[in-house]
């Protein structure tokens, strides 16, 4: 199951690029939490890239906003923790 929203609104935001297996490992695991989420290529749209280095303050992928915590890398304990004080899991 992939879930992917393209509401800019979504309170989960993932920065991510085709060639990152970090990337896609965050992905997973929000798609099987049943967590939404709106996916931001930044290779695709430097745009996106712009975004995830003034969040993060660094150059590394995944950024993951979680309704404005943000998490550099695929780091599940900071994730868990992110979502659950945002209600977005039980």
């Amino acid at each position: 199951m992939y879930i992917t929203m393209t509401d800019n609104d979504s309170k989960v935001k993932v920065y991510t690029a085709t060639w990152c297996a970090f990337c896609h490992a965050a992905k997973q695991y929000l798609d099987k939490l049943g967590v939404k989420y709106t996916d931001l290529d930044v290779e695709a749209d430097p745009e996106n890239g712009k975004q995830a280095v003034e969040k993060s303050g660094q150059r590394g992928i995944p950024v993951i906003d979680i309704d404005g915590d943000i998490i550099v890398g695929f780091d599940r304990p900071k994730i868990d923790s992110a979502l659950k004080s945002h209600n977005l899991v039980a």
